[in-house]
C-alpha cells in the first residue's frame, strides 16, 4: 500500500519575494518502491487536526481564518500531481479551502507538512510515488478519484531541477504518459497543464524554448491525453509569474496576488503569446473541472491588466465560452 501522512503546520515562514520566472519550474516527483508503510509526520497513527481557511484563491489578499473542524465535500475527490509545484500548491490550497478531497502523489510526502500545515485525512491524502516509472504509482492512490488534476513540469534548459532524472522527456512525456494509462475509465475529468507554443515547436522564437524538448514533449504529452478516450481539459498556459513559492503555509498561499494583471485572457488555437499568473491556471484548472463543455477542449490563457473573475464560476463560463467563437 502507499504511504498516507497527516501533516502538521508551519505557520510563520518566510515568503519569497520572487515575482516571475522565465519558464514552468515545478518540484517533480521521484521513483519509490510500490509498497511502503502508512505513517504521519510525528510518527503516529490517528494524530490528524482539521483546518479550514477563510478565502479562496483569487487575484485580492485574503486573511485566513482559525482552525476549524468543517467536514470535507463528499461529491468529488480530486488528485492533484504536481501538488508541490507553482501552480499545483495553488490548486491544492484553493481546493482544501473549498472543503474538496483531495489526495496528492508527491516523492517526499513530509513535504506536505510545510506547504499545507496539518489536514485531516478525510480532507487530504498524501501518497509516495513517481509518475515517470510505469510502476511508480500504486493503483489505490485511484480508488474513488473522480477528477484529477496534472500539472507536473520541469524547466526548460538543463538546471539543477533536472537532477534526478527530471527532464522534460522523463516528465512531460513519460510521466503523462504513465498517470494518463493508470487512471480508471469512471475519470469525470483530467485537466492538463501545458504550455503555449506547444504546436510552434520548431518555429521561432518557440524553436529556442524548445532546445531541450519542453514544447515537444508537453505536445506528445497533450496527445496521449486526448487518445486516451479519458473526459480531458487541456490549459496551455504562458509563461508563469507570482511565485513559485519556497517558504509558505496555507495562509500565505490564500493571500497570493496577481497585483494589476488580474483580468484573464483565453483563446484557442495555439495564438496566444504573453504571461499568465499561476493564480490565474491554477484557477482555470479548477474552474475547468465542473464546466461541462470546457471537456474535449484545448484552452491558451494570459493574465492582462484589469479586473479578473476571481472564483467566480459564471464569469468563468463566459471566458471559456468566448475562446469558442474566437
Amino acid at each position: 500500500m502507499a504511504s498516507k501522512i497527516s501533516v502538521s503546520p508551519f505557520w510563520n515562514l518566510p515568503i519569497s519575494t520572487q515575482k516571475t520566472q522565465t519558464f514552468p519550474q515545478f518540484p517533480l516527483v521521484q521513483q519509490f518502491p510500490s509498497s511502503s508503510r502508512v505513517f504521519s509526520s510525528k510518527l503516529k497513527t490517528n494524530s490528524y487536526r482539521s483546518i479550514s481557511v477563510s478565502a479562496a484563491v483569487t487575484e485580492e489578499s485574503q486573511t485566513a481564518s482559525p482552525p476549524s473542524s468543517a467536514p470535507a465535500s463528499s461529491s468529488k475527490v480530486v488528485l492533484v500531481v504536481g501538488g508541490s509545484g507553482g501552480v499545483g500548491q495553488i490548486v491544492v490550497a484553493s481546493l482544501l479551502n473549498r472543503n474538496v478531497k483531495l489526495r496528492l502523489i508527491l516523492r517526499d510526502p513530509e513535504k506536505a507538512t510545510t506547504l499545507f500545515g496539518e489536514q485531516d485525512e478525510e480532507k487530504l491524502q498524501v501518497w509516495k510515488g513517481d509518475t515517470r516509472s510505469s510502476t511508480g504509482i500504486d493503483p489505490s492512490v485511484f480508488e474513488g478519484v473522480t477528477h484529477v488534476i496534472c500539472c507536473t513540469g520541469t524547466t526548460a534548459f538543463p538546471s539543477r531541477r533536472w537532477d534526478g532524472d527530471n527532464t522534460p522527456e522523463r516528465v512531460d512525456w513519460d510521466g503523462v504518459r504513465n498517470l494518463v494509462s493508470a487512471l480508471p475509465k469512471s475519470l469525470k475529468r483530467i485537466v492538463l497543464v501545458s504550455s503555449i507554443g506547444v504546436t510552434k515547436f520548431n518555429e521561432l522564437p518557440w524553436s529556442i524554448m524548445n532546445l531541450f524538448g519542453v514544447l515537444k514533449y508537453k505536445k506528445m504529452g497533450e496527445d496521449f491525453v486526448r487518445n486516451s478516450g479519458l473526459p480531458f481539459t487541456i490549459i496551455r498556459a504562458g509563461r508563469l509569474t507570482d511565485g513559485p513559492y519556497t517558504s509558505y503555509d496555507l495562509n500565505t498561499l490564500l493571500q497570493a496576488t496577481a497585483g494589476e494583471r488580474r483580468a484573464v485572457l483565453i483563446g484557442q488555437g495555439d495564438k496566444l503569446v504573453g504571461e499568465v499568473s499561476r493564480l490565474v491556471v491554477a484557477e482555470a484548472c479548477i474552474q475547468a473541472l465542473d464546466i461541462d463543455f470546457t471537456e474535449g477542449q484545448t484552452y491558451e490563457i494570459n493574465s492582462i491588466p484589469g479586473d479578473g473573475p476571481g472564483t467566480d464560476t459564471l464569469k468563468w463560463q463566459e471566458l471559456f465560452r468566448a475562446s469558442h467563437n474566437n
